[in-house]
Formats: C-alpha cells, sequence, structure tokens
C-alpha cells in the first residue's frame, strides 16, 4: 500500500511539473509582453530615462552624477 501510494505522488508530481514548464514559458513571455508595452508609453519615451544599467552607469561618469535607481514590476499585473 504504502509502495503504491509513492508511485501514485511521484506520478502527479511528474505530471503537474510536465504541465508547469510551457505555463512558466508562457507567463515569461507574457511578462515579456507587458513590460516591452509598458516602455513604450509616453511617460517613459518622452523622459531621458534609460532602463539599460550600463547606458545608465556611462551617463553618470560623463556628468558626474549618481544613478537613481527605482525598481518596480507594475507591468506584472
Amino acid at each position: 500500500m504504502k509502495r503504491t501510494m509513492l508511485t501514485c505522488t511521484g506520478a502527479a508530481a511528474l505530471l503537474l511539473l510536465g504541465v508547469a514548464a510551457p505555463a512558466a514559458a508562457q507567463d515569461a513571455d507574457e511578462l515579456r509582453r507587458r513590460r516591452a508595452a509598458k516602455v513604450e508609453e509616453a511617460w517613459f519615451t518622452r523622459n531621458p530615462w534609460t532602463d539599460d544599467f550600463d547606458v545608465a552607469k556611462e551617463r553618470a561618469r560623463e556628468r558626474g552624477k549618481v544613478i537613481f535607481a527605482y525598481f518596480t514590476r507594475s507591468y506584472a499585473g
């Protein structure tokens, strides 16, 4: 009985993993789509901001300024 239960539990776990992997890829694609849409909005494009850390470091070095970083995931839903 115990062995049967373990086998069923293992099979169920494999089934869930098989379903979860494609769903995770879909979620990642959806997040990428939402982010792309967000950075195309006027509030972002009208300002001289960047989302590229290397570019931000170079600009800060050239201008002798610090980097102001704001982290969020408002595009995630």
